[in-house]
């Protein structure tokens, strides 16, 4: 049986490489598409409104993730012919399917903030004994090699 791309792209299997669910998985997964689709959760909003939402977003990085989202279909730009100009961004029928399963992502993030702290905290230690010739239970490999002969 021969595979067409066509057939590919419509099964879709993110774990080929040359499959485009990749490129959604990168939209999906970008910490400011998540951030952008809860901040449209309840319903439209003006770009100087978004940018209020999301602390530490830029200007450049807000107006890129819009864009994207715009281009793959999750989140609408209407244009209200007034002066000044008045742009508005709302979720579409599939941007709106996202906030579910990325609520769900957000929420994790915040039950888990501890754990991940922690344990980064642990591996940077870790790491900083090793860089100073340390195993990571605190013994230098000088002595380490001392003891095996």
């Amino acid at each position: 049986m021969v595979t067409t791309r066509a057939k590919s792209v419509i099964s879709g299997s993110p774990y080929r490489a040359d499959c485009p669910t990749r490129h959604i998985l990168d939209r999906i997964g970008d910490r400011w598409t998540v951030l952008i689709v809860g901040a449209l959760w309840d319903g439209s909003a003006r770009f100087s409104e978004l940018r209020r939402r999301i602390e530490g977003v830029s200007q450049k990085m807000l107006t890129q993730t819009l864009r994207g989202l715009e281009r793959d279909g999750l989140v609408h730009r209407t244009v209200h012919p007034e002066v000044p100009v008045r742009v508005e961004y709302a979720l579409t029928e599939a941007g709106r399917t996202l906030r579910e399963p990325l609520r769900a992502l957000e929420e994790w993030s915040i039950t888990h903030l501890g754990d991940v702290s922690s344990s980064q905290e642990a591996y940077d230690r870790a790491s900083a004994g090793v860089r100073r010739g340390e195993s990571t239970d605190g013994v230098t490999l000088r002595q380490e090699r001392a003891r095996a002969r």
